[in-house]
């Protein structure tokens, strides 16, 4: 059966060679099995017809029947079109292309009764409908009565006559022929339970459905089917690696007990208490460790990492933390090495920019052992950085880095897998959570160190400027700090420097007594690391920026922030902006500086950032807005590979996919029995190479 459906495209009845490589650039359809999953995104309704005296503006498309009783070939140039008038027993109507003319127009014969589908536009007292679809009256489509599937397809597909249609009559076509081969993918118990109607009522209800009501019930099939088989095997992934994975023992709490005694200079949050419970459980269980870490901005993940640092060198292991910038890295090194050097533990930075010899040493001390903590961004996944034994292995900021680079870090020591702990500040809906990072153990802090106040944010509009300067020069009297940020326009990377420019001259005008630094990702890293320095020292009061600053650069003296142009940053982006002012006990301030100007999204960002500062309560928000594939970055919603499931509207389905999911597994590990062989062959005849374990191939 799998065979029928890796059958190359081209030889399907009406595509051919040329066709099919257009096919596979532009759709990325290769076999009979793509073509059959490539879903509609949308139904146009053709389940009646209009009269053309019911014609509103309002229509968004109609379907008219009725005869041509006229056509011509009106104006020259690019003003040239053809005009074509309908008439049915009410009126008359016309039809106008403006494209592809010479084509249609020997298409139409006049007295010939038509049937035309397109959005009505009104023009004095008649209504005309421009490039709509006409198919000749016939027995067959003059009842009317489904509902139309509408493909995506591209601009290139369009002009080689690739259209809807042609690519709906393909469609049909292959159905006809894979009908009967069109397989049962989900246990008879799980159908059951959940009312499921089978696979191939699916596939075809959503290509060509009858009703509204029986188009929903397809697309429940296919979402549910699809989460179901992508939460088995991270749900699988996770098992495999428990019973084959051994991990390091790690329970001996001598060194941190004297860290909580005599170094930790203040009271842990409850929160941060319970993630490093749940780690410590991990580090003696002899299973290895793969959990993700996820807190807010400043809630207190890297001293969380240190103390389980403490565990694995209590047990004679060493220690990586992986950050994804020079400047994050740097960072945490100088965070760390002040408890580090406290506790008598060895720690150092390994990083693009550090000299030979310096590196020379570093290899050494990991060597011998006598190196306990390594600090450094993707230098240390270096085939020469060699371990004596690498106990943990912390990865800041994960959505930065792939999963293929994640596992070479695993690869360091040959007898154990180190336990892997993952941290990230960009809080994930729990949906989300769920389906990219399923494979691992989650942690949550959820509540910020005592003594910090909560960040104020304000929305001012351009016209507000006077005051908000103001508000500037008081805070810096008052020896605090600001932050200027200006967005990176996509249109190019000179419009970017101007505008920056531009607004490092104004704030230069407006602030003539101040100093001001700035930092952009143009500039090379050693001017770069001078200009933060300066501000880090407080030799400059202001520090304008692009997003060079969203992660990691931690002043506790600096209490604003300024976002300019705030409409032109995502969610989570100006949440990870906010979140690097209120390091320190003063009160801090989020302006968002906007036009007037707002689209409707922009209008709910902006609300959303005012109204909270809960990581997950934005984090929700938007996924709502712009899904998944923009919240995680490329890499992630690749790694996704959906079909037709959609993370960010269907979260009650993942969580009942991942309990039919668990439901089996528990009761059969290795899906051996009986009732459960659908699964197995499902999986077995999936390519070896595609995550998404649902597809038909």
């Amino acid at each position: 059966m799998a065979g029928f459906f890796e059958t190359p495209i081209e030889f399907l009845k009406g595509v051919g060679p040329q066709r099919a490589v257009l096919l596979n650039k532009e759709l990325r359809v290769f076999t009979f099995g793509d073509l059959i999953q490539h879903y509609p995104f949308r139904y146009e309704d053709r389940t009646r017809f209009y009269k053309v005296e019911q014609l509103t503006d309002e229509m968004p498309f109609v379907q008219i029947k009725g005869n041509v009783v006229k056509k011509e070939i009106v104006g020259s140039g690019f003003k040239k079109r053809l005009v074509v008038q309908l008439k049915d027993d009410s009126g008359e109507v016309e039809a106008v292309w403006f494209q592809g003319i010479n084509w249609i127009n020997e298409k139409i014969k006049i007295g010939v009764e038509y049937i035309v589908f397109g959005k009505p536009s009104r023009f004095g007292n008649r209504f005309s409908l421009a490039h709509p679809e006409i198919d000749v009256s016939t027995q067959k489509n003059e009842k009317g009565g489904f509902l139309h599937p509408v493909y995506p397809l591209t601009e290139k597909l369009r002009t080689r006559h690739l259209d809807n249609k042609v690519l709906s009559k393909l469609i049909q076509e292959l159905l006809t022929q894979a009908h009967a081969k069109i397989c049962e993918t989900l246990p008879q118990g799980v159908i059951q339970q959940r009312k499921l109607i089978t696979k191939m009522e699916s596939i075809l209800t959503i290509h060509f459905p009858k009703s509204n009501d029986v188009l929903a019930k397809a697309q429940q099939r296919l979402k549910f089917e699809e989460l179901f088989y992508i939460q088995l095997r991270l749900l699988k992934m996770k098992l495999v690696r428990h019973e084959k994975f051994k991990g390091r023992i790690f329970h001996d709490a001598t060194l941190l007990t004297q860290f909580y005694k005599e170094h930790l200079p203040f009271a842990l949050t409850e929160a941060q208490k319970k993630v490093i419970k749940e780690i410590y459980a991990d580090l003696k269980s002899g299973k290895q460790m793969n959990r993700l870490l996820q807190g807010d901005v400043g809630s207190g993940k890297t001293i969380v990492g240190f103390i389980c640092m403490l565990i694995a060198i209590g047990g004679g292991a060493q220690c990586a933390l992986m950050a994804p910038t020079e400047i994050l890295a740097q960072q945490h090194y100088n965070n760390l090495k002040r408890y580090a050097s406290a506790m008598h533990i060895t720690v150092a930075l390994l990083t693009g920019s550090v000299k030979k010899k310096e590196r020379r040493d570093i290899h050494e001390g990991l060597q011998n052992g006598e190196l306990k903590i390594l600090i450094g961004t993707h230098a240390l996944l270096e085939e020469e950085v060699q371990f004596q034994n690498l106990g943990l292995a912390i990865v800041d900021e994960q959505h930065r880095f792939g999963v293929a680079q994640r596992s070479k870090l695993w690869r360091k020591n040959t007898d154990f897998y180190p336990h892997v702990l993952v941290m990230t500040a960009t809080p994930i809906p729990r949906t989300l959570a769920m389906t990219l990072y399923g494979d691992l153990d989650i942690s949550t802090i959820d509540q910020l160190p005592a003594g910090r106040k909560p960040i104020k944010t304000i929305h001012r509009f351009d016209a507000h400027r006077l005051q908000v300067n103001q508000f500037l020069k008081d805070q810096i009297a008052g020896g605090r700090q600001v932050y200027m940020v200006y967005p990176l326009i996509e249109e190019s990377e000179k419009l970017d420097l101007k505008h920056l420019m531009d607004g490092y001259e104004s704030v230069c005008r407006a602030f003539p007594e101040v100093a001001v630094s700035i930092v952009h990702g143009k500039m090379k890293p050693e001017a770069k690391d001078f200009e933060m320095k300066r501000f880090v020292k407080g030799e400059t009061n202001i520090m304008v920026a692009t997003t060079v600053i969203e992660v990691g650069v931690d002043v506790p003296n600096a209490s604003v922030m300024v976002i300019e142009n705030a409409e032109r940053f995502g969610l989570s982006q100006l949440h990870q902006l906010r979140g690097r002012v209120g390091r320190g006990a003063d009160q801090s301030y989020c302006i968002l500086m906007t036009d007037y100007k707002l689209g409707a999204d922009s209008k709910v960002r902006i609300e959303t950032m005012v109204k909270t500062n809960n990581g997950f309560e934005i984090a929700e928000t938007d996924l709502k807005l712009r899904g998944p594939g923009d919240l995680m970055g490329t890499q992630q919603s690749g790694a996704l590979d959906l079909l037709i499931a959609d993370l960010a509207k269907d979260g009650q389905l993942i969580q009942e996919a991942r309990e039919a999911a668990i439901e089996i597994l528990d009761k059969d590990p290795d899906l051996s029995k009986e009732e459960n062989k659908v699964v197995r062959q499902q999986i077995e005849a999936t390519r070896k190479t595609v995550i998404n374990w649902s597809r038909i191939s």
